[in-house]
């Protein structure tokens, strides 16, 4: 019944989502994330004018740390290792070196070392020689890096990943500009000077003029460049004479570099200023040139060897939630309008074992193909550089008008106002009656389009695992999911005790089509609602009325004769005038794009604030949700609106946070991403020394309000109790 509108709308929705994508597809099966329990490693580009000889082309390393874990600066500090890059670049291309942003400092017992925390990109430039010649696939800059990182908490753990990443040689790749904006913005501006640093036995004086007016008298804080050099973690005092600013700090015993120039980074809040101090003076004798500690670089094989036998493992734990997952998606609220259809679709069949079979069968490689297929689209995506996330093409406005339309046609079709043999030529109308197996397939096709906006339990952490993996691997964990949703239609096909419980054919079959229009018509209300969180009321209304016209237009196809050809032409122009109006409704996109938060308990979520809330004291609870997301929607009306619930929240303290993903939002992406997770819903509680509590995607008011006995009530609410 639907294998013509399936094979169409399939195509189209693809077509749109390349196109709003914007972006090249990785090359051989490269991935450009990384991620681990404590970080989330991606290999971003920019390159606003494509990539020639002579044009800004920047790649670079963004490290997102889970809270309390920290990287390392090009200095180290008193322990800790630098981020370290290696390149493999076509003929023709050569890197630079890091462009650092301004570090901070990390007391670690008697230590201190110098580094990031949150989420830092790490940028570098990149050279183009005009004998450049760009990949003859997809005519690219297919640019590979091999890193290594240590992060830190109390513990240190090192860290490395092998990314790839193809980047458009003939169109501008300035998905990330604003990170390497921000990136930019963070690094330390160049002073005209002069400094001096002059050596009095044990110590150092550093004297630096040029500094801004502004910060005269105020207390600055001091990172060399070069490591060895001073005692880091050592008391050291600095003034102000004048106009320049002066310090002593003091010589490390261990000291293994005599510099000529000394490189200095000066920080005040965020803001640097680095200059080339000269030294003046002879240095005392070094220290041996110490190395790499053998207990690290034992735990750097430790660790390369545990990744390679612990993601076998994990694969096989992902592979099972995958399958679980799937299974328990058939329950999910969005799934529910395909599912009408395909019961209604086994009853046809209830008399005939074979095509029974056939039947089922074919719907489980449609469902199959078309997981491993959109899962393959993410994660390609994400390889060429997009912050991708599962369900990410409801973040379309676009998609979401097309199936807006297309469940607006079905449930057409099953109120029976139009049969899909009169939108298409004869020949094409056959095609079902004689390839009836393209219809099971493509209504498989039909339901993990619908059902991609849904994550079960099990679903989270398997998908999450999956969009770091390289793409075969991936493969599997999609297919498993596929086969988990299928799996109830295989067994109902294949086993006869199941199949034996299917109702026979009858004319009750007539009346449960035509109500089975109303689920759809149900699911597009949803549609619709969706459509109004991401460009708003304007859109709602065009879409509305493209819904009435597009009603009129295969109406009129029933018709005859000139009745037929005047009403027909009056839908079609009244069909594509507000599919125009529509389209600019939806490019315009939302009045006001900051993230709008209606529940008066609850606040808007961003990068950085969980970590300044938890350093106050304050739990926190955060609601990672989108407008096109059922299952979310669920559980706010169930268990996140619930007045005990918030009562108990507020008793507590905690600050509830909720991250809107209803558009695409890179930050919200990598957040997601830091805790091994791809899409949403996701509730986690955050305490602080304490690990991030995910809780269940299916979220039950007893599992959080569990959570919470952890967490002594306040002092103002305790006394009112």
């Amino acid at each position: 019944m639907f294998a013509r509108l399936a094979l169409i709308s399939t195509t189209l929705l693809t077509l749109l989502l390349l196109l709003c994508s914007g972006v090249a597809w990785a090359q051989g099966g490269g991935k450009s994330v990384v991620v681990t329990e404590r970080t989330r490693a991606e290999l971003l580009a920019h390159a606003p004018d494509g990539v020639e000889p002579g044009k800004p082309v920047w790649v670079g390393l963004q490290l997102a740390h889970q809270p309390e874990w920290h990287s390392y600066w090009k200095n180290s500090g008193d322990s800790g290792l630098p981020t370290r890059l290696e390149w493999d670049l076509p003929a023709g291309v050569s890197a630079g070196e890091i462009a650092w942003p301004v570090p901070r400092k990390y007391p670690i017992g008697t230590l201190i070392n110098y580094g990031y925390e949150h989420t830092v990109l790490l940028p570098v430039p990149l050279t183009i020689a005009p004998d450049f010649k760009p990949s003859l696939v997809g005519a690219a800059l297919v640019v590979k890096l091999k890193a290594r990182w240590l992060v830190c908490r109390k513990e240190c753990v090192p860290e490395e990943g092998e990314f790839s990443l193809s980047i458009p040689a003939r169109s501008a790749t300035a998905l990330h500009g604003s990170a390497f904006k921000a990136s930019f913005a963070a690094q330390p501006k160049e002073l005209a000077g002069p400094a001096f640093v002059t050596i009095e036995g044990a110590a150092l004086r550093l004297q630096v003029r040029g500094l801004p007016a502004a910060l005269k008298g105020k207390p600055l804080e001091f990172f060399p460049e070069t490591a060895e050099v001073i005692e880091t973690s050592a008391q050291w005092t600095q003034a102000w004479d004048g106009e320049v600013w002066t310090a002593r700090v003091p010589l490390s015993p261990q000291r293994s570099h005599s510099p000529q120039v000394m490189p200095i980074v000066l920080t005040h809040g965020n803001d640097g200023w680095s200059i080339d101090a000269q030294v003046q003076g002879a240095w005392p004798a070094v220290s041996a040139a110490t190395t790499i500690p053998p207990a690290l670089q034992e735990a750097l094989r430790n660790n390369a060897a545990a990744a390679a036998s612990g993601s076998r493992l994990t694969l096989w734990a992902a592979l099972l939630s995958a399958l679980l997952g799937g299974l328990i998606l058939n329950l999910m609220p969005c799934v529910f309008p395909v599912l009408a259809i395909k019961v209604f679709g086994f009853t046809q069949h209830a008399t005939s074992q074979r095509a029974r079979r056939l039947d089922g069968t074919a719907y489980a490689v449609g469902v199959v193909a078309s997981f491993a297929a959109l899962g393959l689209l993410v994660v390609g995506l994400r390889g060429a550089g997009q912050q991708l996330g599962w369900g990410f093409q409801l973040q379309l406005p676009g998609v979401v008008a097309t199936l807006a339309v297309l469940f607006t046609l079905i449930g057409l079709n099953l109120a029976g106002m139009f049969e899909f043999r009169q939108l298409l030529p004869s020949r094409i109308a056959s095609l079902q009656s004689s390839h009836p197996i393209l219809n099971s397939l493509l209504s498989g096709v039909l339901a993990v389009v619908v059902a991609s906006p849904c994550t079960a339990p099990f679903m989270g952490a398997a998908l999450g695992f999956a969009i770091g993996l390289p793409a075969a691997q991936a493969l599997l964990i999609f297919a498993a999911l596929g086969l988990g949703m299928s799996l109830p239609y295989l067994v109902a096909s294949w086993v006869p005790a199941v199949s034996r419980l299917l109702p026979r054919p009858g004319p009750w079959m007539v009346t449960f089509r035509k109500l089975m229009a109303y689920p759809m018509f149900a699911a597009v209300a949803w549609l619709a609602w969706v459509l109004g969180q991401q460009s708003g009321i304007d859109a709602v209304s065009a879409l509305l009325v493209l819904l009435i016209a597009t009603a009129m237009l295969v109406w009129s196809l029933g018709l005859s004769g000139q009745a037929r050809l005047v009403v027909g032409m009056i839908a079609l122009a009244w069909t594509t005038g507000f599919v125009w109006l529509l389209a600019g409704q939806i490019a315009s996109g939302r009045p006001e794009r900051s993230v709008v938060v209606r529940d008066v308990d609850w606040q808007a979520w961003e990068p950085g604030r969980v970590e300044k809330l938890l350093a106050n004291g304050q739990p926190v609870f955060v609601d990672f949700t989108a407008a096109w997301c059922v299952t979310c929607q669920y559980n706010k009306k169930t268990v996140l609106q619930d007045p005990k619930v918030l009562a108990d929240l507020a008793a507590r303290g905690v600050v509830l946070l909720r991250a809107d993903w209803t558009l695409r939002d890179p930050a919200i992406t990598a957040a997601l991403a830091s805790l091994g997770r791809n899409g949403v819903p996701l509730y986690v509680l955050y305490l602080r020394d304490a690990a991030p509590r995910v809780l269940s995607e299916i979220l039950d008011a007893t599992e959080l309000r569990g959570a919470l006995s952890q967490i002594p009530l306040t002092a103002s609410r305790s006394t009112s109790l």
